[in-house]
């Protein structure tokens, strides 16, 4: 019950999340620093690129915090944190496109974009039940409350396994209009990779812990079926 052969995989799986968040931070620091050459804010190419995909109507807010930026496709607005709102570097500009490559993917309706937006009520559902199934099944020795368990928790997999494609397909487009649009140089295009390709990786990771654990779940339940 408190220890399993697959944890071992998961320690890994979990240092490996925490040397993702250390990079993203890192690499944003890094390229905070790097001042891009058109001069742009955040805020100014988030708003062209925006208006040059017939997005003129969503607005976008400074919002407090470093690294809480976000698209709400409720809300149809863009926030972006005041680090990347108000500042011009390559880190300001990446982070910016990369929300407004979510508000692309909303309106073109990017298949996996709408299934993540279909599955959250009910993985916001299950999610929260699927610890307490867990635990009762474990205690109880009940695999009907495991195997329900399983079910819940395999809703939250899924759903974080969507959001790969989801937040891959966002920073394409960024990068992509980043160029054409004038944004940056050429030159400048690895140190945007940098910054998007390592906070892509925190996604990666956190799907893996979650296959991992789901996968010990799905093992001890065998076990204790047999």
């Amino acid at each position: 019950m408190f220890f399993h052969p697959m944890d071992i995989l998961i320690f890994i799986a979990f240092g490996i999340s925490l040397w993702a968040q250390f990079r993203v931070k890192g690499n944003f620091n890094k390229w905070a620093k790097v001042a891009a050459s058109s001069g742009m804010t955040g805020y100014e190419a988030a708003r062209r690129m925006l208006d040059m995909n017939g997005l003129s109507h969503i607005p976008i807010e400074p919002i407090r915090g470093t690294l809480t930026d976000h698209y709400d496709p409720i809300k149809k607005v863009v926030r972006l944190s005041e680090p990347v709102y108000y500042e011009s570097s390559i880190a300001a500009i990446s982070v910016a496109c990369h929300e407004i490559g979510h508000a692309i993917q909303d309106k073109v309706r990017y298949p996996m974009l709408v299934a993540r937006h279909q599955m959250f009520p009910l993985v916001n559902f299950t999610s929260g039940i699927a610890p307490f199934l867990l635990i009762a099944g474990f205690l109880f020795q009940a695999s009907g409350l495991l195997l329900l368990g399983i079910i819940f928790f395999s809703a939250a997999v899924l759903f974080q396994l969507v959001t790969l494609p989801v937040e891959f397909n966002a920073s394409s487009r960024a990068r992509e209009q980043m160029i054409s649009l004038g944004f940056i140089t050429n030159q400048e295009e690895s140190g945007v990779g940098k910054v998007l390709n390592a906070a892509a990786l925190t996604y990666v990771a956190a799907a893996l812990i979650s296959l991992l654990e789901l996968l010990k779940f799905v093992m001890i339940f065998m076990q204790s079926r047999d």
